[in-house]
């Protein structure tokens, strides 16, 4: 399908490519992978045809069509409909839809006979082509997609250009999945989204049919999916069999010989060069020396490439002694203009070395969770109560505005701790990818990345017991990531985190606190053992219920027969009473929702003095997103309650009236 032969391509001075040479095959699933700056968006740009190699051949396949996730976004699109941007996947589809109506609307008005048959010819043959490429389907393909990726149905005619960017992005993601190309290429295709739409997109992706070419920090995304690894690094491009964790293993081995030889050939090229020296003035040797002169020029040269992943431990200094209570939200209720909460009546309480990490969906109130926790914002009600000899680290998801642009790295860092040795910070500055001069660069020169790791080593150097963190891993690459992870594993104070990144928190996270709307639930266990715990809540109820009516066919006694009814009843009504009160507070959250919508858009109509339209746009935006998430969690508890009481009708209607 690609075949790349001897391709070469350099930006100025620095070669990007050097003669590299690989093949991808149909239906192939492919990871690229490589540091920042090595080249990975510029194989994507090769494969698509909008860069030409300065040297070599990019052979595709004459029948591919090409879905590529761009970081840009279509501007001239920002007045069209959300559904209407998401199915301009494919333009083709579009002129054709166009060319049959017009066609439709000339055949009403042909009379005659052969031109009517030219155009009915005409239309069966834009029809054919339309089906053929999945005219009929699109709409409903990409209304699927939308809504899998968090957006809700009474969205998809909103203009494209009132959404944030980040739903923007969204959208963008699903107008190239919508196209059903046979090669998708994405990059960073999990940037912007939450927990349970990286979920979604990779059970998508799963069922995806045709070949994926995909450039990620993601790990969760790259095992999952890929089965080929192409790592790119130093003008190279390797091809690995297996996926991300295969790529490690292998590239270590591959790496260790090909360091061995080098350091054979190294010194073979020593010994020979050793004897051209010794005796190239004699005559009696010239022969021999010529020779050897020779092997020299034919001695291919082993080039050991530059560790991509490199194992830089960061190494936390011991965090102060604390009290065994962190803090402790009593009946805690957060409001930006005290009439609406975010939050409300939440009882919540972190303990000494707790590793506890937020998921939910975006709207929920992660962000507004960590905040008040650091004491950023002030509580509407209820208390907040910090432990003993407790301090807090605190990092933001706006870490740059932060940092001082005109600071150097090191000066940076320091700033946070005057007392620390020059020594000291470089060696935490060395974990953290900034070595030698490094340490010398203003933090206006850096890009994103770099700035998230300088912000990083700022906050870990303080030494606090008790670090929160929304986000840590934005725009980290993933040597990065499995350095802070590792860190994070060894620290023995205490962690509150939000992150989108499944692997990073599967790996660091020892709890859950999961956030639905108007209700805060905590897992005792890891991500893994949450994802189990809510997959049976969701789904497994209906297991349960067919394996009490299984014991319930039992030829047992009267007596016994009416204690395991009462149990039954008993252990149902736990099951049925959750959902029924998520059922009703997701309307109550609605109908609150819907009545402040109303109110500030008839506001907005009203007379305009001392009327600020940005902070009413404002809590507009953030009414559309809490509301979409309540609608999403009413839906689900519907449905899961429907499922209980549908196994068993007349026993489930009996107990949902006992427990009214």
């Amino acid at each position: 399908m690609i075949e790349f032969q001897k391709v070469s391509m350099a930006f100025g001075a620095q070669d990007i490519l050097d003669e590299v040479s690989f093949r991808i095959g149909d239906g192939e699933r492919v990871g690229i992978v490589g540091p920042n700056g090595a080249g990975k968006s510029t194989v994507f740009s090769l494969i698509t045809g909008e860069l030409t190699p300065d040297e070599g051949q990019v052979n595709r396949s004459n029948d591919l069509t090409i879905g590529h996730l761009h970081q840009q976004l279509q501007l001239e699109a920002r007045e069209r409909t959300l559904i209407e941007y998401a199915e301009n996947a494919l333009p083709e589809v579009q002129t054709l839809q166009r060319e049959i109506a017009e066609l439709e609307k000339v055949l009403t008005e042909a009379t005659l006979e052969i031109e009517r048959s030219r155009l009915l010819r005409r239309l069966g043959q834009a029809q054919s082509e339309f089906e053929h490429r999945g005219g009929y389907e699109l709409s409903h393909r990409a209304e699927s997609i939308l809504c899998g990726l968090g957006f809700r149905k009474d969205e998809l005619s909103r203009p494209f250009g009132e959404f944030s960017g980040g739903w923007q992005m969204r959208a963008e993601l699903a107008r190239v999945l919508s196209a059903r190309p046979n090669l998708l290429l994405l990059d960073e295709p999990t940037n912007f989204l939450d927990i349970p739409a990286v979920e979604w997109l990779q059970r998508y992706l799963k069922e995806y049919p045709g070949t994926l070419i995909l450039v990620a920090h993601d790990r969760y995304l790259l095992n999952t999916l890929t089965t080929v690894t192409i790592e790119v690094a130093g003008a190279q491009a390797t091809r690995y069999t297996g996926n991300y964790d295969a790529y490690l293993r292998t590239s270590v081995q591959r790496n260790s010989q090909l360091e061995a030889a080098q350091a054979n050939q190294d010194r073979r090229r020593e010994q020979i060069e050793r004897f051209v020296e010794r005796f190239r003035a004699k005559n009696t040797k010239s022969t021999q020396v010529q020779s050897r002169i020779k092997m020299l020029e034919k001695m291919e040269i082993v080039t050991v490439p530059r560790r991509v992943f490199r194992a830089i431990p960061i190494r936390l200094r011991p965090p102060p002694h604390c009290g065994q209570e962190i803090f402790r939200f009593e009946d805690a209720g957060i409001s930006y203009d005290g009439t609406n909460w975010v939050l409300r009546h939440v009882d919540l309480r972190v303990d000494r070395g707790e590793k506890l990490a937020l998921v939910g969906l975006n709207g929920m109130g992660k962000t507004t969770l960590l905040r008040a926790m650091a004491g950023r914002i002030q509580l509407g009600e209820g208390r907040r109560i910090l432990g003993h000899k407790v301090v807090l680290g605190y990092q933001a998801q706006d870490f740059a505005e932060q940092l001082n642009p005109e600071q150097t790295v090191l000066n940076a860092v320091k700033s946070a701790d005057m007392d620390l040795h020059d020594q000291t910070v470089r060696t935490l500055l060395g974990s953290f990818f900034f070595t030698g001069d490094d340490v010398e660069k203003p933090i206006s020169v850096l890009s994103g990345g770099e700035k998230m790791r300088v912000a990083l080593a700022r906050l870990l150097i303080q030494s606090p017991n008790c670090l929160l963190m929304d986000e840590p891993t934005t725009h980290l690459d993933i040597p990065s990531r499995e350095a802070l992870e590792y860190a994070l594993q060894q620290y023995t104070g205490t962690l509150v985190l939000v992150s989108h990144d499944i692997e990073f928190v599967r790996r660091v996270a020892t709890g859950i606190i999961s956030m639905v709307p108007q209700n805060i639930q905590r897992y005792a266990g890891n991500y893994d053992y949450y994802r189990e715990k809510a997959d049976r809540e969701a789904g497994l109820i209906v297991q349960e219920a067919k394996a009490e009516e299984a014991a319930m066919n039992k030829p047992i006694d009267r007596k016994t027969m009416r204690r395991e009814k009462a149990q039954r009843r008993e252990t149902r009504n736990k099951l049925l009473r959750p959902l029924q009160e998520r059922v009703r507070k997701a309307e109550e959250t609605v109908n609150r929702l819907e009545k402040e919508q109303a109110l500030l858009v008839e506001e907005l109509g009203g007379p305009t003095v001392g009327l600020s339209y940005s902070h009413i746009n404002q809590r507009l935006t953030e009414i559309q997103s809490l509301m979409a998430a309540a609608t999403r969690d009413w839906e689900t508890a519907l449905l899961q309650l429907e499922e209980v009481e549908k196994e068993n009708p007349l026993e489930a209607e009996g107990e949902s009236g006992e427990g009214s």
